[in-house]
């Protein structure tokens, strides 16, 4: 079955960096679909990026110039590069993917675009 790992959270001063990476295994074809979502407490889950299988991507506002996603499909391995961090960024981030339909996100930052999701890793920005 498919699974989704992500690691690179913890906590960080604001302005500085991290970068989360997740992990996909228990497929056989490249996702069509990734993105990024954070949910921090008491709030709603929020995208904050996606990326096509042709590497288009999409931002939120609130990370836009600040925050980058990629991929690595000879690895498997979806990416979140975030610099500039700030308190306001503080949340548990999770990645997800949908495998088959569309070759290309419809919503991209709208949950309910994809079918698998990660545990989740923690972000505090202090």
């Amino acid at each position: 079955h498919v699974q989704l790992v992500e690691s690179g959270g913890g906590s960080v001063q604001a302005g500085g960096s991290l970068r989360l990476s997740c992990v996909v295994s228990g497929h056989t074809y490249t996702p069509y679909c990734m993105g990024w979502f954070r949910q921090a407490p008491g709030e709603e889950r929020e995208g904050v990026a996606s990326i096509d299988s042709d590497g288009t991507t999409r931002y939120g506002d609130a990370v836009k110039g600040r925050f980058t996603i990629s991929k690595d499909n000879a690895k498997n391995t979806l990416y979140l590069q975030m610099n500039s961090l700030k308190p306001m960024d503080t949340a548990m981030y999770y990645c997800a993917a949908r495998i088959g339909g569309p070759v290309h996100c419809q919503s991209g930052l709208l949950e309910d675009e994809y079918t698998y999701w990660g545990q989740g890793t923690q972000v505090t920005v202090s």
